[in-house]
């Protein structure tokens, strides 16, 4: 992924705190708790969307997590001072079984929704989730640039579009004098499933990061990536849990071997190498950690502490 040269430490800062099944598969109190966990650590940045989690909330519709989110912020004065919020528009269910959509009138609404629920004046990156071909794309970008005009989004960010999408964004968004997408949002991992194969769970087309979007990032280092899904659902941990047939492959072979040497060393598990890995190793990513336990949150803080060498970095790199 880039020049070993530049290993270094990687911070809590780095990490993303993923709160999909906020409010859904884990109750208030668990989510509470992990909220609380990562914010003493050190933990700057929290990642939601406006339809988590509605395919576990029994109503078909999101906003379980924000609200809970929102709900944490009231009970924690002072603490939203030091926190980054970022949620998403986009992929709500919409009543006539579709999806919502960014067209002005959903990103406006949304936006608003997603404040009231938060109980905060302003989101700190706001994500188009997925790709909307319906609506034309300057609709899109002005009304995404009204928020930022307005006062009620800091930074834009997008998720799971076409690289020629993104950049064709960022140009309308220069035309038309608006903030641009400085933030993009993808699933990638150390591990990689064949080209072209489908993955489980992973119905966005343009969902992962390819050696465009690599190249892409690298070019413009006012963009920032965020990585979501990193751990491939604890797969590198847990033997309950084996990575999808997919991912098997000589590569997936390779590289799991080097990661399992890596750890040993360092007496650590897998998985925090890669995290560590992800942050250290250009283009560097911000990982999006969902857990579900404090333990599993704990695992993914230590890899903030987790330095890398670059004989290491180079090692970890080197199987393709």
């Amino acid at each position: 992924m880039g020049d070993p040269t530049l290993a270094g430490m990687p911070a809590i800062s780095d990490l993303v705190l993923g709160t999909m099944y906020f409010g859904t598969r884990l109750d208030e109190r668990a989510s509470f708790a992990l909220l609380d966990r990562f914010v003493e650590a050190g933990g700057t940045t929290v990642d939601t969307a406006n339809c988590y989690a509605f395919w576990e909330s029994g109503t078909g519709h999101g906003g379980q997590s924000e609200a809970v989110i929102g709900r944490w912020l009231a009970a924690n004065p002072g603490v939203r001072e030091q926190l980054v919020v970022a949620t998403k528009v986009g992929v709500e269910p919409s009543d006539d079984g579709g999806l919502e959509g960014l067209s002005d009138e959903v990103v406006e609404r949304e936006c608003a929704r997603s404040l009231d629920r938060l109980g905060i004046d302003r989101i700190d990156v706001y994500w188009a989730h997925g790709e909307d071909r319906t609506t034309d794309l300057e609709e899109t970008v002005t009304a995404f640039g009204a928020l930022v005009k307005n006062g009620l989004v800091a930074r834009l960010g997008v998720s799971n579009h076409a690289t020629w999408r993104v950049e064709r964004g960022r140009r309308l968004a220069a035309r038309l004098s608006v903030e641009p997408w400085t933030v993009l949002q993808l699933t990638t991992s150390y591990v990689e499933p064949r080209p072209g194969a489908d993955v489980p769970g992973k119905d966005h087309r343009f969902g992962f990061v390819s050696e465009e979007t690599r190249d892409y990032v690298e070019s413009h280092p006012e963009i920032e990536l965020w990585a979501y899904s990193p751990l491939i659902q604890g797969a590198y941990d847990r033997t309950d849990r084996p990575l999808p047939q997919v991912y098997e492959h000589p590569g997936t072979t390779a590289r799991l071997s080097a990661l399992a040497r890596v750890a040993e060393q360092h007496g650590v598990a897998p998985s925090q190498v890669v995290l560590s890995w992800m942050m250290t190793s250009p283009p560097r990513s911000r990982p999006i950690v969902g857990v579900s336990s404090l333990e599993q949150l704990d695992s993914a803080l230590g890899a903030a502490g987790l330095e890398l060498s670059p004989e290491e970095l180079a090692g970890l790199d080197a199987p393709r």
